[in-house]
């Protein structure tokens, strides 16, 4: 018998708490909406346990990460294997990693572990007997590539075509997919779902405003207006995705990309499969992989496409820390994770991965239905593709927020690929 719980408790941070994400020293000042942590805890078919928690922040640190998954084993009973914890990414949160100029806020990590306790202690008191159902549908007009090449050859990102005469097009794709998970109990009512979309979350991120973006605008919706209680948004590959349309000039705001998805999360409930027997299966795989070799030039951001959006300074300082870890440990070791819960498998990606590896897997694991869980277990920061580092681009310029080897995304997809073959 499948059995499912799910749970929310909120995890906003008190005033004054540095606010991670925009590569600035931001403090809370201003509180727009709530930030949740997310609990779903899910007994299989084959009796097999697994768990998701979905945070509203931009990211947990891999510390982190192993400090929450030790915790809720020792409390729960459960494997941390068998836990996979997922950021929205959401730009306007506290820090609960380190982004230079901004440290983790130790303090705020510290309430914010035992609210995830309380949200777990929760979702498992809830634990009933229920059918899971899977659907999809398509939001084109949420989620745009942001990285336009240029006749140059080169690429920059988040560059309005208007604005520059020598942009030709969008360098990469935008997986329009929208997936929904929802269980229901055996009398067809709400307990709760998964949503899983690829976008990045930014409204609000560069101000001293607190908000959960348009992934707390879906959530709300989906409670006030579609009878689900609670909704986890499951970032998908979201490194090169924002919600703005550079080639037509169309920024939306959180609260109109948040309406879209949420009509998007109706249509996908339109046509769902419901399963009462849904196995559960957890697979964890540990992966080693390099840091960036650092060429004078690179240091500098003098090769060509170098794109920095905060002084040389900054960067340089950064890129200081990086070497001294290099000399230490040339390469970082993560844990990749694959969660089956009945006909859908997520892939957990400690990074903000591009969306082009999301499509290969997806095509790789036909005909198993699979999403990616961007952000999620720990972040590694940018994780583009070896045709990006060939164009530069922020999102491939050495830096805080990118480190890692041009072989990385190969690596973690073939890698991801396997897994899912195996528990699926």
């Amino acid at each position: 018998m499948f059995q499912a719980g799910f749970s929310q408790v909120e995890i906003t941070p008190p005033a004054g708490t540095k606010k991670g994400g925009w590569m600035a020293d931001l403090e809370a000042r201003k509180f727009l909406d709530p930030l949740y942590a997310r609990v779903a805890c899910f007994v299989g078919s084959n009796e097999k346990k697994a768990a998701v928690v979905q945070l509203d922040l931009l990211s947990l640190s891999n510390r982190n990460v192993q400090r929450c998954r030790s915790l809720l084993s020792r409390r729960f009973h459960i494997s941390g294997d068998q836990i996979m914890i997922c950021a929205t990414h959401n730009h306007a949160g506290p820090a609960a990693a380190r982004l230079a100029p901004v440290d983790c806020q130790e303090e705020y990590v510290k309430t914010l572990l035992e609210r995830i306790a309380a949200a777990f202690a929760l979702a498992q008191s809830q634990l009933q007997a229920a059918e899971l159902g899977l659907g999809v549908s398509r939001e084109y007009e949420v989620g745009f590539n942001r990285r336009t090449l240029l006749r140059n050859g080169t690429v920059r990102t988040q560059a309005m075509h208007s604005q520059n005469p020598d942009a030709l097009c969008q360098e990469g794709p935008a997986d329009p997919e929208f997936a929904l998970l929802l269980c229901r109990d055996l009398q067809g009512k709400p307990l709760g779902c998964l949503a899983n979309f690829a976008c990045h979350p930014t409204h609000h991120g560069g101000s001293d405003e607190i908000s959960a973006g348009f992934p707390g605008v879906l959530a709300h919706l989906a409670a006030t207006q579609s009878g689900i209680p609670v909704c986890l948004f499951i970032n998908g590959a979201y490194g090169n995705i924002i919600t703005v349309d550079f080639v037509r000039g169309i920024s939306l705001s959180k609260e109109e990309a948040g309406t879209r998805l949420h009509a998007a999360l109706e249509r996908a409930r339109l046509n769902i499969e419901w399963h009462s027997d849904v196995p559960v299966e957890s697979l964890n795989q540990r992966l080693s992989l390099k840091l960036r070799s650092i060429s004078d030039a690179e240091y500098h951001g003098k090769v060509p496409g170098a794109q920095r959006f905060r002084s040389d300074e900054l960067y340089e300082q950064e890129i200081d820390h990086i070497l001294m870890k290099e000399k230490k440990q040339p390469s970082q070791v993560i844990k990749l994770q694959v969660l089956r819960l009945g006909p859908a498998c997520f892939a957990a990606v400690p990074g903000e991965y591009f969306n082009e590896y999301q499509l290969r897997i997806k095509m790789a694991c036909y005909p198993r239905r699979v999403f990616v869980a961007g952000g999620s277990n720990g972040m590694l920061g940018y994780i583009p593709t070896r045709e990006a580092f060939q164009h530069g681009g922020y999102e491939t310029t050495l830096g805080p927020p990118s480190r890692m080897a041009p072989e990385t995304g190969d690596k973690i997809a073939a890698a991801l690929i396997g897994m899912m073959k195996k528990i699926y």
